[in-house]
């Protein structure tokens, strides 16, 4: 198990703006749940609206894993945030809902944005 680093102050650079980092400490989290994340996040349709490294439609994986702490209650509200749908967290784009997945998988994912390197 690892935990993210350190999240990079705001005032750094322009590029992280929009990035408000909720204050709070990192704990490790599973790196099987990573790998499990990583195929479900290229399976299937998050690149749609994500990338890792930059804001396209909605914010870089990166950037999330910058504001939330890598803790299980924020990967709780993002896996829940996944399933049911979300807004404002951001600003003006929308999450849309995805009823169909299920919790398991939906954590996984979100265990990979705070994990992408492994």
């Amino acid at each position: 198990m690892q935990a993210i680093s350190e999240i990079p102050d705001s005032t750094d650079s322009a590029k992280f703006d929009y990035i408000r980092p909720i204050v709070g400490k990192d704990t490790l989290l599973d790196e099987k749940l990573n790998k499990k994340g990583k195929v479900l996040i290229s399976s299937g349709h998050c690149n749609t609206c994500y990338t890792d490294e930059r804001k396209a439609k909605r914010p870089a994986f990166q950037d999330i894993a910058r504001r939330y702490q890598s803790n299980q209650p924020y990967i709780d509200l993002l896996a829940q945030k996944e399933i049911v749908g979300g807004n404002g967290s951001w600003g003006n784009p929308v999450m849309s809902p995805h009823p169909n997945l299920e919790y398991s998988d939906s954590d996984a994912m979100v265990t990979y944005i705070f994990l992408p390197d492994n």
